[in-house]
């Protein structure tokens, strides 16, 4: 889905604090992410920007794009975390890793290891 769909299925998103968590994560096809977290909703999701030919599978799972534009941005929202402190707990050192070649692996290895993650769509 694209930015305004994310704001628009939740009005809690639009409304809420988030936290940024660095914009240049990238993983091993070159794609970008940012990575946010929603104070209201307890979820932390992506925006990517997708290289052209790059695919759809992501560290997170095989992120539905449809026919966005590959200069667009996917958002998808891939954990959820309570509270401000439990993010800080569970993404503790991400400012080291997120400049790490295929360092959004370790963003999904994390929430995993924490039950955060949230299942990609079937």
């Amino acid at each position: 889905m694209d930015i305004e769909q994310f704001y628009s299925e939740d009005e809690r998103r639009r409304r809420s604090a988030e936290l940024e968590l660095g914009t240049n994560w990238f993983d091993g096809n070159g794609n970008r992410y940012e990575l946010s977290w929603v104070e209201d909703t307890g979820e932390l999701y992506v925006m990517l920007e997708r290289l052209p030919g790059a695919g759809s599978w992501t560290p997170f799972g095989d992120i539905e794009v449809g026919q966005s534009s590959t200069q667009s941005l996917t958002v998808s929202v891939v954990g959820r975390i309570a509270t401000r402190e439990e993010v800080e707990t569970v993404l503790g050192g991400w400012e080291e890793e997120m400049g790490k070649p295929d360092g959004i692996v370790w963003v999904a290895d994390r929430l995993a290891e924490h039950g955060a993650a949230v299942s990609p769509p079937a």
